[in-house]
């Protein structure tokens, strides 16, 4: 067991397992766990919403907490699914800024059963999810980009792209509540 802290990042789609491992690494890492679909009610007055300045606002503080427990020497896992390489690859910088390591958790299923076990999980628990057209299946798959070979083997972000001196500069853009980690 590492030492430092760990920044873990669930990333996938809608019904593949990502909250249910997140809780998982909560209990047994001791990790301090972030899911944004438990914070969006109380905070912000919306059930669910995947989309939107108001998840974007949410995210960034989240993003923000755990760059200071991280720092203070827990581990965080941010359960958000992160569907782009560069969010990825942001989480990656932040978790080096902040001097924790950094995991990279990919959940995946075949397509059918992923989108049997997200309308199960409307039908069992509909104050936790949102009913999911095939529609919005489909744009969902088109928006995720799955982690490739060097992600997963943990390798170093590439650069940012321009005009990004940084991948923290490039995530404070990305969510406008979180500030530049490392100015």
């Amino acid at each position: 067991m590492s030492a430092k802290p760990t920044l873990h990042i669930t990333v996938g789609l809608p019904g593949v397992g990502k909250t249910t491992l997140a809780r998982e690494l909560e209990r047994t890492r001791g990790a301090l766990r972030l899911t944004p679909d438990e914070w969006l009610l109380p905070l912000l007055g919306v059930r669910w919403t995947y989309f939107g300045d108001k998840r974007d606002v949410l995210e960034g503080r989240l993003i923000w907490v755990a760059h200071q427990v991280l720092r203070a020497g827990g581990s965080v896992v941010l359960d958000f699914g992160f569907w782009s390489r560069e969010e990825r690859y942001a989480m990656h910088a932040i978790a080096d800024l902040a001097g924790a390591d950094f995991a990279l958790h990919h959940v995946t299923l075949p397509e059918d059963e992923r989108r049997r076990r997200a309308t199960e999980r409307w039908r069992r628990a509909p104050h936790e999810t949102f009913a999911m057209t095939p529609e919005d299946h489909e744009r969902f798959r088109a928006m995720f980009t799955p982690p490739d070979a060097e992600e997963l083997e943990g390798r170093p972000p590439p650069p940012p792209p321009a005009p990004y001196e940084s991948w923290p500069a490039w995530a404070a853009d990305r969510w406008p509540t979180l500030p530049r980690l490392d100015a």
